[in-house]
């Protein structure tokens, strides 16, 4: 089996979610496709230590998208199977929200507007130890609601931080509804380029297109910090969770649960 297989990863959030009845599936599903391609094929770990010293860093900033990333730090062998099972469960470490205690969780993020400003400071810490160290940045579309965002932009753009990349889960959705509605940003990659950040956008469900845009990206120490707006779908993978924000706070039940894991299982 390919290793950060995408049914697989979603298996294991529904899992979780189930095992622990809570929530957050769909903001999950939108950035599997993400986190597999930075895991398998960017992300650096010296003798797969999560905490070597001239490790990449991997910051999601929409932290309660964080069954995805659990999901693939299982795929590591740096979190178990029986903590997967144990998901928000009591004594559990594995918190419905990203959380530093987990090996391979760079920040304690949730409370959306500070991953970003986290994940800047560590391309800039990397900058000045003259590290060859890469910071990748997941935030998502209504995150960017958040002034601290455009503060650490601003900043990013300002040190001439390449070694800093900011990936947009642009799914159009928020808590409380669709993003347009909420605060509507509008083109979101015109606004990252007009910051100073060297942009793509691309399919965030397409592993191919995901791979060759963090490549070309990473493949220009030019100054400029690096943007990549992927077009996602909400609780991607299973039918009836696609593009309803009901799946942002909605628990499984036994029936859709079983549901889920059969259309999974015949991807």
């Amino acid at each position: 089996m390919t290793q950060f297989n995408s049914a697989t990863l979603r298996k294991r959030v529904l899992q979780m979610a189930y095992a622990g009845a809570t929530v957050h599936v769909g903001c999950a599903f939108s950035i599997i496709e993400i986190c597999a391609v930075l895991y398998r094929n960017h992300l650096h770990f010296p003798d797969g230590d999560p905490n070597a010293p001239g490790r990449d860093y991997f910051v999601l900033s929409k932290g309660h998208g964080v069954m995805a990333q659990y999901a693939c730090l299982n795929e590591l062998g740096w979190i178990s199977d029986s903590d997967l099972a144990r998901y928000f469960g009591d004594g559990t470490r594995l918190k419905g929200l990203s959380d530093t205690h987990v090996p391979g969780c760079e920040a304690t993020s949730g409370s959306l507007g500070h991953g970003l400003p986290i994940g800047v400071g560590l391309a800039l810490a990397a900058k000045l130890r003259g590290t060859a160290q890469h910071c990748y940045v997941v935030a998502g579309d209504g995150e960017m609601n958040e002034g601290t965002m455009w503060e650490a932009l601003l900043f990013a753009s300002h040190r001439k931080l390449d070694n800093l990349m900011l990936i947009i889960d642009e799914n159009g959705f928020q808590a409380m509804g669709r993003t347009s509605e909420v605060l509507d940003l509008g083109n979101l990659a015109a606004k990252l380029t007009s910051f100073g950040f060297e942009t793509r956008e691309v399919d965030g469900h397409n592993e191919g297109a995901l791979d060759e845009a963090v490549r070309q990206l990473r493949s220009t120490a030019n100054g400029q910090p690096k943007a990549i707006v992927a077009r996602t779908v909400k609780g991607k993978g299973v039918s009836f969770m696609e593009n309803e924000n009901a799946w942002h706070y909605t628990r499984l039940s036994p029936e859709t649960f079983q549901r889920a894991m059969i259309e999974l299982e015949e991807q």
